[in-house]
């Protein structure tokens, strides 16, 4: 990072650990105003990305998570019709029937264009959604404005949110979605990077356990036939549980079988590899 770094760059969090690449990248966007994409596979910190930022410069987060049925007007806002055709009936609310504003609600998206103060706005797993909604959705954060056709009204942002977009990249996204974000790739940490995680996550964790816990970590991760690869998170939960257990706690876990197998992988074939390895090469 320069000498010359604003107050409002982003220089990691508590416990999330920023490559200069990366920091590059994010602090970049913010000053070109731009959406991050952010795409890697599950577990490589896409998501908590967005946390830190909202952590580090003390701004609230809003979390969108797009799902492949949405349609962005759910996002923008929603006129609940319902609720103001039961007052009609019943007559025994506090809103005015009358005023359509009154069954409005923002959305993910119009809450972060109307709130009172700088935002990070997270738009979660952006491959779910088709690609009408992904180049719709980026249209309104060009624009920073969207209609209410209610009311015909315009919702102008009030404070330009900042955006991070994440994608682990089970379809392609449109040319004109990634044209107009910058973008970053975060692969899996390597065993010297995860050991800096996991020191900032466990500060007094025995040395040996440490070492022999990613060692072995980094094993099963790499078997042949896996599904559904262990990420950081259960890593972290793996060496919680072994913390926790006398038996384990002071690193000496590659005597026996591998302990707590159901924390590191959650399918049931994945589960019977590892465990069947385990047991036949005794080497963990």
């Amino acid at each position: 990072m320069s000498n010359n770094q604003s107050n409002e760059d982003f220089v990691g969090a508590n416990k999330y650990i920023l490559d200069s690449e990366l920091a590059q990248i994010v602090n970049v966007s913010m000053k070109l105003e731009m959406p991050l994409l952010l795409k890697g596979e599950p577990g490589t910190g896409k998501t908590m990305l967005a946390h830190a930022i909202a952590e580090n410069l003390k701004m609230p987060l809003i979390v969108l998570n797009v799902k492949s049925s949405m349609k962005l007007i759910e996002t923008l806002y929603q006129y609940d019709t319902l609720t103001r055709l039961n007052d009609s009936r019943f007559g025994d609310s506090t809103r005015n029937v009358s005023d359509i504003n009154d069954y409005l609600k923002m959305g993910k998206i119009g809450q972060a264009f109307t709130a009172d103060q700088k935002v990070v706005l997270l738009i979660d797993e952006i491959d779910k959604a088709d690609t009408d909604f992904q180049d719709d959705m980026l249209d309104v954060l060009d624009q920073m404005q969207f209609d209410i056709i209610e009311v015909d009204r315009t919702v102008t942002t009030k404070h330009r949110p900042i955006f991070i977009i994440t994608s682990n990249a089970k379809k392609d996204l449109s040319d004109p979605f990634l044209g107009r974000c910058n973008f970053h790739h975060i692969a899996f940490p390597d065993p010297k990077m995860m050991r800096k995680i996991i020191d900032v996550h466990f500060p007094d964790l025995n040395t040996k356990l440490a070492e022999n816990a990613i060692e072995t970590f980094y094993k099963l991760r790499e078997l042949e036939s896996i599904e559904k690869r262990p990420a950081t998170r259960e890593l972290i939960n793996w060496i919680r549980a072994l913390n926790s257990d006398p038996e384990f706690n002071g690193g000496d876990i590659i005597k026996k079988e591998v302990p707590f197998l159901g924390v590191l992988f959650k399918k049931s074939h994945d589960f019977a590899r590892a465990s069947n390895t385990s047991k036949r090469t005794r080497s963990y």
